[in-house]
């Protein structure tokens, strides 16, 4: 590239440019004859000189050219892409650096690349350099993007920080047998030294595997037993002086011991008193409680009678007489109900009590009631030709007989007249009447205790109302 060749003087000229350092600087004509290597030299190794671009329609600078991360060998840079790059934008950017106080600019890439960020490796630490990016569109060449000050290559101090997980931060329980498998993330500059105690002492490599990253630390138990239970602690420091300390607490765990001389303490009437006393061995966890259950003799088979119960007695009521009873507790922990429960010795035998009833004397209710009618009849006109039914209704103890009559003539057997009563509703259809039908009708009800009758008047219309009636239906 011709700008770095101008940008890196000749040793000639260098030389030459130290040995006079008194001298003026020659005329603009002069200055010019000698070409751009001649004022870089003139000028001292300032911060990145800015490069001319090849070309007229090359792509502008590189903007807001940032150090993203820096430590003992590389540095990491972003930036953003230039604002005029043409429709395709620009091939590439290159990346150079040169130590403070000196004009040597090194390439760190050999081909220009798309990407805005690039890590800078193999770098000297304690080294200020200067740093800068240009954009490639062709033959042309952008002004450099330049960092306004030499960056010193040493890692950045970060104190340490342990990210205890949330779950650890109260008692973590874990099953005999289960594998304990914990990522404990930290962060730091530069590389912190994690160390690992139990209780104030060194874990044992034997018992637990612990293998630790820039980023994080990993406690790996292939099979959990009850002595590896405690607390467990991880400091993360750095230079001896900052340091960052998490504890938490393992506890491994498995089922409890059964309850220990269970007693059948009592019975009476429906009721059993039992007592116990806790385990000896709580599977190294504290208890939640107790199960206890009864069983009858005559099936076997067992039936929960409370649940987590805390106590050490309880009472066992509803039970059912003549039965006999056997009851079997456990004892319960986070894990799980014990293995084996403690089961009573003695059978409880719920006695029959002896019952004396005495009958007392019934009394029967009276219903016995004379006919009343609750829906009388109703006076009717009908059509000839036309069934027309009467209906009333009637009560009465014991069933009253119920006789219709017209014109207080009895109704007998008469085809033309059809009587039914159903529930206490009494109907008399009369079928296809004629005017000789016309008259009083009275429903009679009568029982062992009285009688009571009904009357209703059925009439007919005349043959000139049911004719003008026709007329006014046809004319509709």
């Amino acid at each position: 590239m011709s700008d770095q060749a101008a940008a890196a003087p000749s040793e000639a000229q260098t030389a030459a440019a130290e040995a006079a350092p008194a001298q003026a600087p020659p005329e603009p004509d002069a200055a010019a004859a000698a070409g751009e290597a001649a004022i870089v030299v003139a000028e001292p190794p300032a911060p990145a000189p800015k490069k001319k671009a090849s070309k007229e329609g090359s792509p502008g600078a590189p903007m807001n050219l940032t150090v993203d991360d820096v430590n003992d060998n590389s540095v990491t840079l972003t930036w953003d892409a230039p604002e005029q790059v043409g429709p395709s934008g620009p091939d590439g950017y290159v990346v150079e650096y040169c130590k403070d106080g000196t004009s040597e600019w090194v390439v760190s890439n050999e081909k220009p690349f798309l990407s805005t960020r690039y890590v800078i490796r193999n770098l000297t630490s304690g080294d200020k350099l200067l740093i800068r990016v240009t954009a490639v569109k062709g033959d042309g060449v952008s002004d450099p993007a330049v960092l306004d000050q030499p960056l010193l290559i040493r890692e950045i101090l970060e104190h340490p920080k342990i990210r205890l997980p949330r779950y650890l931060r109260q008692l973590y329980l874990r099953s005999v047998g289960e594998a304990v498998n914990l990522v404990i993330p930290f962060r730091g500059k530069p590389k912190p030294q994690v160390t690992w105690t139990k209780e104030g002492q060194p874990l044992d490599p034997k018992a637990v595997v612990v293998r630790t990253s820039d980023r994080d630390s990993i406690f790996f138990i292939r099979k959990a037993e009850r002595k590896h239970s405690g607390k467990y602690e991880i400091s993360v420091k750095i230079l001896d002086e900052l340091e960052d300390k998490a504890t938490f607490d393992l506890r491994v765990i498995e089922r409890p011991g059964p309850p220990e001389n269970l007693k059948l303490v009592d019975v009476w009437g429906f009721n059993v008193a039992l007592e116990w006393s806790p385990p000896k061995d709580n599977g190294n966890a504290d208890l939640k409680g107790y199960t206890v259950q009864k069983a009858e003799k005559k099936t076997g088979q067992w039936f929960t009678v409370l649940e987590h119960y805390n106590r050490t007695s309880c009472t066992v009521s509803d039970l059912i007489m003549g039965n006999s009873y056997t009851f079997r507790v456990f004892s319960e922990n986070p894990y799980g109900l014990s293995e084996k429960p403690a089961v009573t010795k003695d059978v409880a035998h719920i006695k029959k009590t002896a019952i004396s009833h005495k009958l007392q004397k019934f009394h029967s209710w009276d219903f016995s009631e004379p006919p009343k009618f609750t829906q009388p009849l109703t006076d009717r006109t009908t059509t000839r030709g036309y069934s027309t039914q009467l209906v009333c209704c009637v009560r009465g103890f014991p069933k009253p007989k119920v006789i219709w009559m017209k014109n207080q003539m009895e109704i007998r057997e008469d085809p033309k007249y059809l009587a039914l009563m159903k529930e206490g509703v009494c109907s008399l259809e009369i079928r296809k009447p004629s005017p000789f039908d016309g008259g009083v009708y009275t429903c009679k009800a009568v029982n062992a205790l009285g009688e009571a009758s009904v009357d209703c008047k059925l009439s007919f219309q005349n043959e000139d109302d049911q004719s003008q009636m026709k007329s006014k239906v046809g004319l509709k």
